[in-house]
């Protein structure tokens, strides 16, 4: 059956994807151009922005005119945008150069889930998909990893090398997509046609299924604070006085500590209530953001580890539970709803958080991010308790 070969196609596609060599420096890199830490994280805004308003849209064209050529698409477009930031250096140039990475990414976000879990459904191994989607994202993290030590050494000759390199290793990405195959339960059981049918997801998403709302929201606050670490994460090194050197080697190593814990995802899943293993898990990640306002040095450092790690648990655990909550012909757009309200809480929380570092200290953007999240993660947690019983 050569259906079957989609999943490896996926780890393929994920692996060349996340093989960031730019990512340990792109700050740096940025911050050569001109831009200062509230551009940058003005960028990511950009960023976030772009994908939250075009992520519905975008699941609904992957589940409507299919997954795989939403994932062809969205690597091309990701393979341009890199492609700009290669070859030119303005702030302005930068944000156009953002836009058109963020349709890519929400071309892709989504799709790739669905199709993978759809994947498994029609080779009737669905049961397993935690454990395949934490592969996947171990896939990710360990090719991130690889990139950052090649990354950190290629910025000791020049900070744009990385960023070059990424470019033709994301080219690759796309005869990988083009060689996907549907699933033919997606081609026989599509979505309606109309911005009618679109309303109609948001609508099951958010208000009918009352589990999936909270899986969503307590998916997207999580979401919010572990992007924000890594943005924060090279701010941080520097604020200790780290060398540049070591930048690859850190950065690498928080990715393999990511990869470890999501291989294992589906062993935590099996063994705890995931209500309450949702509980326990915001709690934690909530401890070691105000751990770090607390302990702004080496010590600090730790505890960023500890948030990769937390990481790496809960996005395959969280994506499995949104998958087994939804019904085939909506799962790209469903996942799109829950990336939507991530992307919007990022767009309007990057700006703040770089505006403390640079006006305050970055120490108390981390505090701000355990508030949010002991807050929200707690009203989520609680909710699902209810749902579950």
């Amino acid at each position: 059956m050569q259906i079957k070969h989609n999943i490896l196609k996926l780890y393929l596609l994920r692996g060349f994807l996340w093989f960031m060599v730019s990512m340990p420096v792109i700050v740096l890199f940025f911050q050569e151009n001109g831009l200062t830490l509230m551009e940058v994280m003005i960028l990511q805004s950009v960023y976030s922005f772009t994908i939250a308003i075009t992520e519905i849209p975008s699941g609904y064209i992957a589940d409507y005119f299919g997954r795989k050529n939403s994932l062809i698409l969205g690597t091309i477009l990701t393979f341009c945008g890199y492609l700009i930031f290669s070859n030119f250096s303005s702030f302005e140039i930068f944000v156009c150069a953002q836009i058109i990475i963020a349709l890519g990414g929400s071309l892709m976000s989504g799709a790739d889930s669905a199709l993978m879990y759809d994947t498994l459904l029609e080779i009737e191994d669905e049961k397993h998909y935690t454990k395949v989607e934490g592969r996947t994202y171990a896939i990710g993290n360990f090719s991130e990893a690889v990139a950052g030590l090649l990354g950190g050494f290629l910025a000791t000759t020049s900070l744009l090398l990385p960023v070059q390199v990424q470019t033709t290793i994301l080219f690759l990405c796309i005869p990988i997509a083009i060689s996907l195959i549907e699933p033919s339960l997606h081609k026989e059981n599509k979505i309606g046609k109309g911005f009618y049918s679109i309303i109609k997801v948001v609508k099951f998403s958010l208000l009918e299924n009352i589990k999936l709302r909270w899986l969503i929201i307590y998916s997207s606050i999580m979401g919010v604070a572990t992007l924000s670490a890594a943005w924060l994460a090279q701010p941080f090194f520097k604020s200790i006085d780290i060398p540049i050197v070591y930048y690859g080697v850190l950065w690498a190593s928080l990715n393999i500590t990511a990869g470890i814990s999501s291989v294992n995802s589906y062993k935590f899943e099996q063994k705890y209530n995931t209500p309450n293993l949702l509980l326990i898990l915001g709690l934690l990640m909530s401890l070691c953001f105000i751990i770090i306002y607390f302990t702004p040095n080496y010590f600090g450092l730790i505890l960023i580890f500890a948030i990769y790690y937390l990481r790496g648990i809960l996005t395959p655990l969280l994506k499995n539970q949104i998958n087994i909550n939804t019904e085939s012909n909506i799962r790209a757009t469903v996942m799109s709803v829950r990336s939507f309200i991530l992307r919007i809480g990022f767009a309007i929380t990057a700006p703040i958080l770089g505006y403390l570092s640079d006006n305050i200290s970055i120490n108390h953007s981390f505090l701000l991010l355990s508030v949010l999240i002991i807050i929200l993660s707690s009203i989520s947690s609680v909710k699902l308790k209810n749902s579950f019983r």
